[in-house]
């Protein structure tokens, strides 16, 4: 039997992805987020959901583009952090020891420390209730090369991303392997 919990965001599991983004004055932003995810394929799109108060939203705002930034488990702390306090009365960057690095392909920064950073241009926002939508068209995904396979690929148990339990506000690993995708379900598609 199921209990229902009513209209609630709690969706297992959510990203804790670290947003960037240069604000008017040209000075690197960071908030923490977990209302985001991949859009498409093709152009390859992801999107974050803001509120309008968070500083974040204006710089995106004001620079049509931002970075979605990936922290490993071991960096948990910081990206906690990152999301409790205001870039409108800290310098999260100098708090926290990280570096901000000018991206080549959009306006904004990215964090030199966490494992994999995407590189997105806002290509369309969604005002949603409380949130704004934004797309972000990914013009580059970086990854420190540790974080790679030895054949080039990414490897998520190198990268170690924090997962995000909304219900309970908790943080996360990733859990065990479990197998290869597009091949497990195959042996109930044979079996009929």
């Amino acid at each position: 039997m199921k209990k229902s919990l009513g209209a609630k965001t709690i969706a297992f599991p959510t990203p804790t992805w670290v947003v960037a983004a240069y604000d008017k004055d040209g000075r690197p932003n960071v908030m923490t987020a977990a209302w985001g995810g991949v859009c498409c394929s093709k152009p390859p799109c992801l999107t974050v959901s803001l509120q309008k108060p968070r500083y974040t939203f204006d710089c995106i705002m004001e620079r049509g583009a931002y970075t979605v930034n990936v922290p490993s488990e071991a960096q948990v702390e910081i990206a906690d952090y990152i999301g409790i306090v205001s870039g409108r009365d800290r310098d999260k960057f100098a708090d926290c020891g990280l570096t901000a690095v000018k991206s080549d392909l959009v306006d904004a920064p990215y964090v030199a420390e966490f494992p994999m950073v995407m590189e997105c241009r806002v290509v369309e926002t969604l005002e949603l209730g409380v949130h704004t939508q934004f797309v972000g068209e990914i013009m580059d995904v970086k990854m420190d090369e540790a974080a790679l396979t030895e054949d080039g690929r990414p490897d998520i148990e190198r990268v170690r991303p924090i997962v995000f339990g909304a219900g309970a506000r908790t943080y996360h690993g990733i859990g065990d392997y479990l197998g290869p995708a597009f091949s497990l379900g195959k042996k109930i598609k044979e079996a009929l």
